[in-house]
């Protein structure tokens, strides 16, 4: 399945959607005061990305292991020293609500941070290549 991500900007249009396979989703994401670019920084989503992704694959294995999940809290963060250097210090944290055992939970917790997609990504460090013009 290929997953993907567009930005169409110009100085009076800002518009951002994602697809997976063939759904398409427009997201709703402001541009800058200047109108050159989005609101929304890189770094942000990146942050946001490890925190669906978890948030996610959380519910996923839950319902394959028969946990029953109330609800989840999942922040992530990192530390952007410069400007093109690479993020340090990436983090993220959990909390499961859940009438599960504190075994259970820390378990499901667990299988699920060796499952995640994104995060698998991250940790393998992925090549990233500019590839042609959209």
């Amino acid at each position: 399945m290929q997953i993907s991500a567009t930005v169409r900007n110009s100085l009076t249009q800002h518009e951002v959607s994602v697809r997976t396979g063939g759904s398409t989703q427009v997201l709703v994401v402001p541009s800058k005061p200047s109108g050159k670019g989005s609101a929304v920084n890189g770094g942000e989503f990146l942050m946001l990305a490890l925190a669906t992704c978890y948030c996610n694959d959380l519910y996923r294995e839950a319902e394959r292991l028969n946990i029953p999940v109330e609800g989840v809290v999942v922040e992530a963060t990192a530390d952007f020293p410069g400007v093109g250097l690479v993020a340090t210090n990436i983090q993220y944290a959990v909390k499961v609500s859940s009438p599960a055992t504190p075994e259970d939970i820390t378990d499901l917790v667990r299988q699920t941070d060796s499952v995640a997609e994104v995060h698998n990504t991250i940790r393998a460090g992925a090549p990233v290549a500019l590839s042609r013009e959209p």
